[in-house]
């Protein structure tokens, strides 16, 4: 049987439902504090998005501990405590196999503030400005 490759047209509906649920579940476990590791213990870490494989057998997990403090350590010890999280997200997302985990800094935030520094830039305040003065339309009666 050939192997399914990913759909070009993105995530499936199913996927994309599964990923939320895996979101939800590791956002739960993470800000109940059940992992009991100290480089967790003093951070508060979001789970923006997760990304589930066609097949629902790894979930890529992008997060980011608040205020952007400590991300490497952070980051080893999900890696760390990846079986428990794996067990967890078992016990709270009903699916026939429990996804591996995969955990990866979530990057957005980066974007967002690279956007914002060039839409303040002063080319393109110019140009938005010059955008924004619409000719007068001129009369034809006369």
């Amino acid at each position: 049987m050939p192997k399914r490759t990913e759909n070009p047209s993105g995530p499936s509906q199913r996927q994309q439902r599964v990923a939320e649920l895996v979101r939800h579940a590791l956002a739960e476990v993470l800000s109940r504090g059940d992992i009991q590791d100290p480089a967790l213990a003093g951070h508060a870490v979001t789970v923006p998005e997760v990304r589930m494989s066609p097949d629902l057998r790894l979930a890529t997990a992008y997060v980011m501990p608040l205020g952007g403090r400590d991300e490497r350590p952070v980051l080893e010890a999900l890696d760390r405590n990846r079986k428990l999280l794996r067990q967890e997200v078992a016990r709270r997302v009903a699916l026939r196999f429990a996804p591996d985990l995969r955990f990866r800094r979530d990057e957005t935030f980066d974007e967002m503030a690279r956007i914002d520094a060039i839409l303040r830039t002063e080319k393109v305040r110019r140009d938005i400005e010059a955008g924004s003065r619409v000719p007068e339309e001129e009369d034809g009666d006369e």
